[in-house]
């Protein structure tokens, strides 16, 4: 019911939530294109810098089931203006982390305050607005968390260019200072107690939070080699299955009712979902690696090369929001995922020739088509649930989106070192002294004997070449991953009186 305001307040009020909505927006995609200048900095691998995307992912992905809970504990203001507190002094901390233990630290206790900034916002803008002026004023607010997306990545490019990579944290200070300000016009809502399903909390935590580790750390601890590894995937199967177990049979009111996967077109849409994380993510976090390790890209070119990929998604998802009611949206969600595969498809062929250009209308294509999936997979995965089940669903929905980004970033950067390695490997045997082409090469390049110099050349090659191969191998895989969602829309239901549902928005 929205509460009555002054068209003054309201103002306020909708710069208050729209910061905090684009301070968080921005953070999912701003710290990408500095993922290689940290690395350096901190002195880390590939797989292990990785680690300061997803603990944010999985911090979110665990207290945002929370949010409803929190609400009514300290009431809807309180907790707005701690979440944005919380946001900006973990924002701060990250800035002044001196390794990689500190800053994952950190960015955990980043997504814990970021979890509900999102909910919350939007909860706010649709109780300040009366019915009318609604729809508006969610566009509004849409605007900024895609954001997120679209200048993330340039302006993420450009403070680690211009400043330094710890920037990209620092900047969230000004913003939510000026978010925690205005917040206090923010009407409060009464608290009232509220029960929460602690045990169900802890099975799902202790669940992502093992299956995170695994992927982040089995690599390094060469997988079930390691006991640890092993000690963890048994907990992990102990949390996912008592989860699920609980949620099925629980007498109590569990944390997710887990019969909404009886739903076929909820089922369907939520593997869909998970996958399209995986798909987007990894596509996401490889780019950057791509262009400023192998390419040798400035920060701020790698970000305006990156930026294009939110434009497309906002232009598909403003032109698919009108054709939801009047086309089968199975045919929108399958046409997205041939194109977006395709924009992967043309990635499998890059070489370390390839210029500009082809970077670029790739990139569009992933963006068009990720808007194309969004809407339309939004709208039909609620479509057929009874309504009292909606609200639950949506966050259900939310959260299994976050966990494929995150495992989509582990999978990645665990397939891409791994791949590496294997393909230095195989290509070192073609670099013998009767090998003709090593010498042509040679030649080539100004050396006519086999001395330091030109070992130090060859090895310099062979790294560049590797890394290559596993990129464009990684481009595979990430092409299989949304060829795989085909068979899934196959099982989706129409229902021609569903009415759109978009969760915004598609980081």
């Amino acid at each position: 019911m929205a509460v009555e305001q002054n068209k003054a307040s309201r103002v306020l009020i909708t710069v208050a939530v729209m910061s905090a909505t684009i301070m968080q927006a921005l953070d999912t995609t701003i710290v990408n294109v500095a993922l290689p200048q940290m690395q350096g900095n901190l002195g880390t691998t590939s797989d292990q810098i990785s680690w300061v995307l997803t603990s944010y992912l999985v911090a979110s992905a665990i207290f945002m089931p929370l949010t409803g809970y929190l609400t009514d504990k300290l009431g809807r203001r309180r907790y707005l203006l701690y979440s944005i507190a919380g946001f900006v002094l973990s924002s701060m901390l990250c800035g002044i982390a001196q390794n990689l233990t500190q800053i994952v630290a950190f960015r955990l206790l980043q997504g814990v305050f970021g979890a509900a900034l999102v909910p919350l916002s939007q909860a706010i803008m649709a109780d300040t607005f009366p019915l009318a002026e609604r729809g508006r004023a969610m566009a509004i607010w849409g605007m900024g968390v895609m954001l997120g997306p679209i200048g993330g990545p340039t302006l993420g490019g450009w403070l680690t260019d211009v400043l330094d990579w710890r920037w990209t944290f620092y900047i969230n200070v000004p913003v939510g200072l000026i978010s925690l300000l205005l917040a206090r016009r923010v009407p409060d809502t009464p608290r009232r107690e509220r029960s929460v399903d602690w045990i169900g909390l802890f099975l799902l935590s202790l669940g992502i939070g093992g299956l995170q580790f695994v992927l982040d750390r089995g690599n390094t601890e060469d997988w079930f080699e390691s006991r640890l590894i092993v000690a963890v995937v048994l907990a992990t199967l102990v949390g996912l299955i008592g989860f699920g177990i609980r949620g099925m049979v629980s007498r109590q009111k569990p944390l997710f009712d887990l019969h909404i996967f009886r739903d076929g077109n909820f089922a369907a849409s939520s593997f869909v979902i998970t996958a399209l994380g995986l798909a987007m993510y990894g596509a996401m976090v490889i780019q950057p690696i791509m262009l400023e390790g192998l390419f040798h890209y400035p920060t701020l070119s790698t970000g305006l090369v990156m930026a294009p990929r939110g434009i497309a998604s906002m232009v598909s998802m403003m032109i698919i929001g009108r054709l939801v009611a009047k086309v089968d949206v199975r045919y929108l969600i399958g046409a997205g995922i041939l194109i977006g595969a395709s924009g992967t498809w043309v990635c499998t062929h890059y070489t370390l020739d390839t210029d500009t250009y082809w970077f670029v209308w790739p990139v569009l294509l992933q963006g068009f088509g990720l808007g194309m999936i969004w809407v339309p997979l939004s709208t039909l995965a609620l479509s057929t649930l009874p309504p009292a089940l909606t609200a639950e669903a949506a966050g259900l929905f939310s959260l299994l989106r976050t966990i494929g980004s995150s495992i989509g970033i582990a999978v990645i950067t665990t397939f891409y070192t791994r791949d590496t390695q294997a393909a230095w490997n195989h290509l070192v045997g073609y670099f013998n002294i009767n090998n003709p082409a090593l010498w042509l090469y040679l030649k080539q390049s100004g050396r006519s004997t086999l001395d330091d110099s030109s070992a130090a050349l060859l090895a310099s090659e062979l790294d560049r070449q590797a890394h290559m191969v596993a990129i464009v191998d990684v481009y595979w895989l990430i092409t299989f991953s949304f060829l795989l969602m085909l068979p899934l829309v196959l099982l989706l239901r129409r229902r021609r009186n569903a009415r759109p549902h978009v969760e915004m928005g598609p980081e």
